[in-house]
This record gives C-alpha cells, structure tokens and sequence, in this order.
C-alpha cells in the first residue's frame, strides 16, 4: 500500500432522476474500499464524463444499478494491490464501470487487478482519462468485422463526434482510405493520412462518395448517428460491404430493404460497449497502445475550462447532456 490518504471524496447517485433538472450528484467523503484477492486500488488523476455516464443517471440503461458511482472512463495512479503494480500510472474503462459497480467519478476506485493497464507512453493523466470510450467503440466496432485493411474505403458517418473522430484515426492509421462525412467542410480531429471530407449539409453526401470511389462504394461504413445517416449509409455500402452501427440509448426503428441486403451480400453489426466488462475494454484500449506511442493517433484535447473537480461535477454532467463537442474530464 502506497500514498494513500484516510479520505476522498466521490460522487454517489442514490436514485435514477426523471430529468436533468431533477438529478443530484451527492460529493460523499470517501474512504478507501477494502480489496479482494485479485484486485487493485486505483486512485484517480483524470475521469471523463460520456453522455452514457449522464444518460444513466436518468434511467436510459435499465442495467445501471443505484446508489451507485458513476464515471466509466479514468487515468490515475494504483495505491493498493500486488507489489510489483503499485505506483503504475494506468489507465481503463469499461461497460460495468459507473454502471454495474461503482465507478470512475470518485478519488478511489477498486477494479479487477485485469482492468487497468499502463499509461501509453507520451499521453498525460489528463489526455488518457479522456480517451476511453469512444477509443473502445470504435475499436470494437473495426474488430467485429474483421478489422480495417490498408487499401480498404471507409466512410465514418457523423466524423466530428468522438466515437467518429476515433474511427478516422483508427481507419487512417492502418492505411484505409476515409471518406469523412459530416456536416461542416473541416475535420475536426486527427489523421495520420489524407481525409476526404464530404459536407452532408451542403452536397449530395451519396452522390459525393459514389462519385469519390468511381461508383463502387464504401467497403466500410461507420454509421456513428443511426437514423440520420441509415439511407446515405445504406446506399454507399459496396458489394460485400459491412456497416457498423452505433445507437443511441434510445434508438428509432427504420425501413430494411432486406432484398438489398441480400443481394449485396452485406453485413450490419451492432456495437454496445455496455456489455464491454472494464477487463475486455481494456484488451481494446490495449490493441492501441502502439499508436498512441508512435504517435499515428492522438488524444483528444482538453481545454482548461473542461476541466472540473468533484464539486462542478454538475456543470460537466450538464454539458455533457447539452450534446458538448469539446471532452469534459473531472479531477478526482
């Protein structure tokens, strides 16, 4: 055991609220959990707040348990545990985490020893406490269809989110061709290798792509918006294309042209890092590490006025649910 004060603070949600109006964060004193065999005690440095963490809070993942802590994604310092692990700078996130068991929104946090994993060098507490579930989305995503292959076409719908920043990294990293489509002429975030950005709000986004891969289509599309974008997604997929899927928490139905389907011999896969647990999302945030050490993909910036102790936790779960561009971390 190492550099461990008698007491934090964390934030407990004691009941799911009805609206955000209604939510309240609780800033509990906090003392440090007791292990079991098997576990480490991590002491946070850096929390991303991710509209699942807020959405929870409000009842859109009937799976989240209460009174509970919330905060999925964290960088920080491990305090308690094997010997050899203690002072490692690690870093994680999970499906379970902030949901199931309590979670990264506090100064204490007790995981599976499996469940954190060194600090990419290069990337501060800050940056990598930032990074974990749009990181672990979008690498789920490239995993359940095989991968992304140099040579391939993708096209990442809705690119300036997050989860699409990181799928234009990831894509562009491993030598694909990325076709960005969103609804502003510059992209937002990193690429290793040139983007062709398709403005949706001011062209024919399918005519565009059809015409940028000379009529074949996309052999990748991840479609980060759901119904905004299902029939340009739809439409751009080359013959044994596959499409990803992210949903919101509370998805729409929409028309399947299962002829299409069939006769393109296309795949649809569902990405819902929900049922990630914190021990595979960081096999996933571990298949990473090499980029964000040669420097082939970037972390998210954070800007001071995102960043938030404890006690403003408030502030960032509501912009966070305002729909925020920018990423909002606490400081535990």
């Amino acid at each position: 055991m190492s550099n461990i004060a008698t007491t934090g603070h964390a934030l407990r949600v004691q009941a799911q609220a009805s609206s955000m109006d209604m939510l309240v964060l609780d800033l509990n004193q906090q003392t440090p959990p007791t292990l079991a065999p098997g576990e480490i005690l991590v002491r946070v440095h850096s929390a991303g707040v991710n509209p699942s963490d807020v959405k929870a809070t409000l009842g859109f993942m009937p799976q989240a348990v209460f009174p509970r802590t919330p905060g999925r994604d964290f960088a920080g310092e491990i305090v308690d545990g094997p010997s050899g692990l203690i002072g490692q700078a690690v870093w994680g996130s999970g499906g379970d985490i902030g949901i199931t068991r309590d979670g990264s929104h506090a100064r204490y946090m007790r995981l599976p020893q499996e469940a954190a994993i060194p600090v990419p060098a290069g990337l501060s507490m800050q940056q990598a406490g930032a990074l974990g579930v749009p990181f672990v989305t979008a690498c789920e995503g490239f995993s359940r269809v095989g991968g992304v292959q140099r040579g391939q076409t993708v096209a990442v719908l809705g690119a300036n989110g997050k989860v699409g920043q990181a799928a234009v990294q990831i894509a562009s990293r491993a030598g694909a061709r990325v076709i960005a489509v969103q609804r502003s002429d510059r992209l937002e975030g990193f690429a290793s290798g040139p983007v062709d950005v398709v403005n949706a709000s001011e062209v024919d986004a399918t005519a565009a792509i059809m015409d940028l891969t000379q009529g074949r289509g996309a052999d990748l599309v991840f479609n980060t918006v759901n119904k905004v974008y299902w029939t340009l997604g739809n439409a751009v997929m080359a013959k044994y294309a596959s499409q990803i899927f992210i949903i919101g928490s509370k998805g729409d139905t929409v028309p399947f042209d299962v002829f299409r389907f069939y006769r393109n011999v296309h795949t649809f896969v569902g990405i819902d890092t929900l049922v990630l647990g914190c021990v595979a999302a960081c096999e996933r945030l571990n298949a990473l590490r090499v980029g964000f050490e040669d420097g082939s993909l970037q972390p998210y910036p954070v800007a001071a006025e995102n960043v938030f102790g404890l006690d403003q936790a408030m502030d960032a779960y509501r912009a966070v649910f305002a729909g925020a561009s920018a990423r909002m971390v606490l400081t535990p």
